[in-house]
């Protein structure tokens, strides 16, 4: 509760509806600041599990259902020889079956169904690989080997991965201004409903502190309120994402989820609006009793 207060700010058209209002306000800036932490956990995963890695892929000949084995041996060799690469592992028929049985079902039993050989290379990331030249020299030495540098494809994941980050803290900002412009409008409205009550007040020596105390007071109770509110809806509708994600066995969202501390920082979120709510109703008062006569 907060302290009794010499205007009767209670019986307030916002009183009512303000905290509906940030809790709405609430759980929208919840659930944007949850799609920004899932975000930044899957690009960092990404980046930590591939850069230090690359895929060399050997193409069977026409009319041939596996890759020469001395193509193989060349390609290995050279990837041998090259500085900065500190692991070569050559992925067996069963090991590249299972790989695209998710994709091809019973088809990848099949025995005359023409596959790839892939190499799993590891590097060192600090070593700065040309992946192009070595293309071109697995190129000259085995025909027919080329090579996957992921970080093509998970530069371009990244930045569209930002993007939706950048998105995401816009409506979070939306969020924010739009709940500062509703308490200025409200707490303006406030002062013209109590302007003589206010009047009275410093006819008998109250400072404009005093009354844009009041009006902060209430407007941290009624943040906080509203906060409480956004929160219990905000979090069964994250733990709900969470759980169907895990029942749908999406591993991204699964491993990327959120974790106790992002949870915890979430959970700030309405004690900052709420502080929001209370400066901005405390420098609107102050600005506007300045100005009246």
């Amino acid at each position: 509760m907060i302290s009794r207060t010499d205007l009767p700010l209670d019986h307030d058209a916002h009183a009512r509806f303000l905290p509906w209002l940030i809790a709405f306000m609430v759980y929208l800036a919840m659930l944007a600041m949850a799609g920004i932490l899932v975000l930044n956990n899957t690009v960092t995963r990404w980046d930590r599990g591939i850069s230090g890695t690359l895929t060399v892929q050997a193409m069977p000949a026409d009319g041939s259902l596996d890759v020469d084995a001395k193509v193989l041996q060349d390609a290995l060799a050279v990837l041998a020889s090259t500085p900065g690469v500190l692991n070569v592992t050559l992925l067996d028929r069963d090991d590249t079956l299972a790989l695209v049985e998710p994709w091809l079902g019973d088809m990848a039993d099949e025995s005359d169904l023409p596959l790839p050989r892939l190499i799993d290379v590891v590097i060192d990331p600090d070593a700065g690989i040309d992946t192009e030249a070595l293309g071109r020299r697995l190129a000259i030495a085995a025909p027919g080997v080329s090579v996957d540098d992921h970080r093509v494809w998970l530069d371009r994941l990244v930045r569209l991965l930002q993007t939706l980050q950048w998105i995401a803290f816009s409506v979070v900002l939306v969020i924010f201004l739009v709940t500062i412009g509703t308490v200025i409008f409200t707490t303006r409205t406030g002062l013209a409903i109590h302007r003589e009550a206010i009047h009275v007040l410093h006819l008998i020596g109250a400072y404009d502190s005093y009354v844009a105390r009041q009006f902060a007071s209430r407007a941290l109770w009624l943040g906080l309120k509203g906060g409480a509110i956004g929160l219990a809806f905000a979090i069964p509708t994250l733990l709900a994402i969470g759980f169907f994600a895990e029942r749908m066995q999406m591993e991204t969202m699964e491993s990327s989820g959120l974790q106790l501390p992002h949870y915890i920082a979430i959970g700030v979120l309405p004690i900052i609006v709420a502080l929001i709510a209370m400066l901005t109703a405390r420098t609107t008062v102050l600005r506007t009793l300045a100005r009246m006569p």
